[in-house]
């Protein structure tokens, strides 16, 4: 008799810090099991830049997000439908989450274009105006087949009056009710998205009311938006002290190798951010001894691998000296050796995070991280 297979969503604790809200569970999806707390980079228009499929896997990489809004605008949610769906149209075997457009309502759109109805936004790539409303937003993500997909959402700018922030929240929670009838997939996982800014009183009613909702899942929308660190974090832990234990929670937009370090502990399980393959494309590059940044003459006659101790594809074969090279022939190639040892260096923080939590030392992980990078 075969052994029966969780059901998509399935969210099992199997470790906790003995001091403090630090967890590891495993998060099952439709395309395997995702061992948390977990990165995802991001590859928003289906691809992350100068890389591919089998780059990611090689880097570690084991669950990636992209986004809806700018994947319907090209090459359409219908096109890559037609085509048996994300994973297969990438070629990307392992699971994937979708964005709602949610943070695109912040990006591109003003606030007079922002109604109950939904968000009316000009296209990037034609200028005409688009809406994208909860059940546009569902019925994209639907047709990408995403293992996990999130509610359509208003994340509110920073900074903004207490009163457009409750306002904001309200509309969301409305709008999640909305992305919630509307979703059709049962092999999908949908997260419903707290805000509420950087207001402690409505992110915990935010938290609440979108707990009442029963969504499987729970992101923390409208951080790292441009309010301070500490502001970010406040919010963060008066949304995680209103979300439930026995559910996934998972952190949008973060961020810096502390500041993972720091919401880990306490609680969250998943996180997205554009910042480790956006800083390798200028240079910045993430070690185990510190901050290399490549663009310094210093490199230019340094034979040794960016990271003695990483075995990512980039370390093992090149110098410094030739990366440097690279770098400042402003050589594609570049982007993509320099993108795959940022990458793995997450996915092997990600990996001592979780080894750590197990063992009762992520303190010491964290004064690690704090003194190679830094805030």
């Amino acid at each position: 008799m075969r052994p029966s297979v969780p059901a998509p969503g399935t969210f099992a604790v199997s470790a906790r810090e003995p001091h403090g809200g630090a967890r590891c569970g495993v998060l099952e999806t439709a395309h395997g099991p995702v061992p948390t707390p977990a990165f995802m980079p991001c590859a928003s228009r289906g691809v992350l830049r100068a890389l591919d499929s089998a780059d990611l896997e090689s880097a570690g990489v084991g669950i990636i997000i992209c986004n809806a809004f700018h994947l319907a605008i090209a090459p359409g949610g219908d096109l890559i439908a037609r085509r048996g769906g994300l994973h297969r149209f990438m070629a990307w075997p392992k699971p994937l989450a979708t964005d709602s457009g949610g943070y695109q309502v912040f990006s591109l759109a003003e606030p007079r274009n922002i109604t109950e109805e939904g968000v009316r936004i000009r296209s990037p790539k034609t200028g005409e105006w688009l809406l994208l409303t909860p059940e546009r937003s569902m019925q994209i993500q639907n047709d990408l087949g995403a293992d996990l997909v999130m509610a359509f959402d208003e994340c509110a700018p920073f900074p903004c009056e207490k009163e457009y922030a409750r306002a904001s929240f309200e509309r969301t929670l409305r709008w999640a009710e909305r992305s919630k009838a509307a979703h059709r997939r049962e092999d999908q996982v949908l997260f419903g998205i707290v805000q509420g800014s950087v207001y402690p009183d409505l992110r915990a009613e935010a938290a609440e009311r979108t707990v009442a909702l029963d969504f499987p899942g729970y992101a923390i929308g409208g951080v790292s938006v441009g309010e301070s660190r500490e502001q970010m974090l406040e919010a963060v832990e008066v949304s995680l002290e209103h979300l439930p234990e026995d559910k996934p929670r998972y952190v949008m937009g973060v961020g810096t190798p502390l500041d993972l370090v720091d919401c880990v502990m306490r609680g969250v399980d998943l996180f997205d951010c554009v910042l480790p393959t956006r800083n390798a494309r200028h240079g910045l590059l993430y070690t185990w001894s510190g901050i290399v940044r490549l663009s310094n003459a210093a490199h230019r006659d340094d034979d040794r691998p960016l990271d003695e101790t990483c075995s990512c594809p980039t370390c093992r074969r090149y110098s410094r000296a030739y990366l440097h090279y690279l770098f400042r022939l402003q050589e594609a190639t570049a982007w993509r050796l320099l993108s795959l040892h940022n990458l793995h260096f997450y996915a092997e923080l990600m990996r001592r995070i979780r080894e750590a939590i197990g063992e009762g030392r992520l303190g010491e992980v964290r004064g690690e991280v704090e003194a190679v990078t830094g805030t």
